[in-house]
């Protein structure tokens, strides 16, 4: 079943991602603060994935995190981000080594990358 967990999505941009996943067949999950510590794997209902929670400090920077999605739902929901100009900074897609991390472990992951790219 593909999934897009959203954090801090909010206001035109969230009713935007909403509007898309339901036009693609993606089930829309609001992550909350409390998410951010607790493994995506369970957190997406991925039987046998998980991690450790952490105490992380909570995290305000908009994330989604896109599980499961065929070929088509991903072009689709990327095309018509840009399309209805729903952009989202950091966006990663589930692997099997990720599902053990935590939402907040994997926005400094995003982070890292980000900086990295824009470095040069």
């Amino acid at each position: 079943m593909a999934k897009v967990l959203m954090f801090n999505i909010t206001g035109d941009k969230r009713k935007k991602l909403h509007f898309l996943c339901m036009q693609y067949g993606i089930t829309a999950l609001e992550g909350t603060v409390a998410d951010q510590n607790r493994p995506l794997g369970r957190l997406l209902d991925r039987e046998g994935q998980g991690g450790t929670p952490t105490l992380d400090a909570p995290f305000a920077e908009e994330m989604l995190v896109l599980d499961g999605l065929s070929s088509q739902q991903f072009h689709g929901l990327l095309n018509g981000m840009q399309t209805l100009q729903a952009a989202v900074t950091y966006k990663a897609v589930t692997t099997d080594h990720n599902l053990a991390w935590t939402p907040s472990r994997l926005l400094r992951e995003l982070v890292a990358e980000h900086e990295a790219m824009h470095r040069g």
